[in-house]
């Protein structure tokens, strides 16, 4: 795989998302969210936000302090050392590898965390209610530390302040739903390009808002599938909600590892550009 092909599926990929015209139904779901917002007082819909971010930003946080990320990070490492001897930080990757050895590399993480969802997914299918209470924030945790180490793939240090909001920042861009992805990615890359300092984040440090919403409501949805179709077994077992409660999971941590694939990709063809 060449830069420039690598330049071309970047370019196929992000003109999807640029070229998407929503569709009525997804215009009027605009218009009824923000309408159920401007009727929420000001205060409760900035705390009801504020509240979500301070979620995101300590699961980011108790996941850098994991044993689970350290050895994840030196598996990195080894893999990377396989490629050049010369790698001995984290750093050391994106200046020693080329693009196309990072991305097998990240291939890896990748499909490790589809893996990982999709067995969740399946476990949430088949358990019980707390399967099904928990698998919302252990989806959102699995998907954080997927984007957490595809950033380390690419040398990108987590737990720097600034990485820890431009992984959060992908990990929301990504999220969410097609017609708004567009917006997010070039606010993205605008942050990388106008970077002020190497490790003090100085953009707009909000995370979730109206348009976000949407994937939880996914979340509910699937959530009632699931309760549906629960008491339909097959040999003892509920095969239908199984299945979705794997395929969705695996479909969204799918499009969240794609998004950031793409992303750190961009970023890295990016930088050494401006080398």
């Amino acid at each position: 795989m060449s830069h420039q092909r690598i330049e071309s599926e970047l370019k196929n990929w992000l003109e999807q998302y640029l070229k998407y015209q929503p569709n009525d139904f997804e215009m009027v779901y605009d218009h009824w969210i923000q309408q159920s917002f401007l009727q929420m007082e000001p205060r409760v819909k900035k705390a009801f936000f504020s509240k979500l971010d301070t979620w995101f930003f300590h699961t980011h946080a108790f996941l850098q302090g994991t044993s689970y990320q350290y050895e994840a990070r030196e598996r990195i490492l080894t893999v990377g050392r396989i490629f050049s001897s010369r790698i001995e930080r984290m750093e050391d990757m994106k200046k020693e590898l080329t693009v196309e050895q990072l991305t097998y590399i990240a291939e890896q993480q990748m499909a490790r965390g589809r893996i990982y969802s999709f067995a969740q997914g399946g476990l949430t299918g088949a358990g019980g209610w707390l399967f099904l209470g928990i698998d919302y924030p252990l989806m959102m945790l699995m998907n954080i530390r997927a984007i957490q180490l595809i950033g380390l793939t690419f040398g990108h240090e987590m737990n720097h302040p600034y990485e820890m909001m431009i992984s959060l920042k992908v990990f929301h861009a990504a999220t969410l739903p097609k017609r708004l992805k567009a917006a997010a990615w070039r606010e993205l890359v605008e942050e990388v390009k106008d970077k002020e300092h190497p490790y003090i984040f100085a953009g707009d440090d909000q995370l979730t808002d109206e348009g976000w919403l949407e994937q939880p409501m996914k979340q509910g949805f699937k959530s009632l599938f699931i309760l549906m179709f629960r008491k339909k077994l097959v040999q003892g077992l509920p095969f239908i909600s199984i299945a979705i409660g794997a395929y969705s999971n695996y479909h969204l941590t799918k499009q969240v590892t794609e998004f950031a694939m793409k992303f750190y990709q961009y970023r890295h063809l990016m930088e050494k550009k401006g080398e």
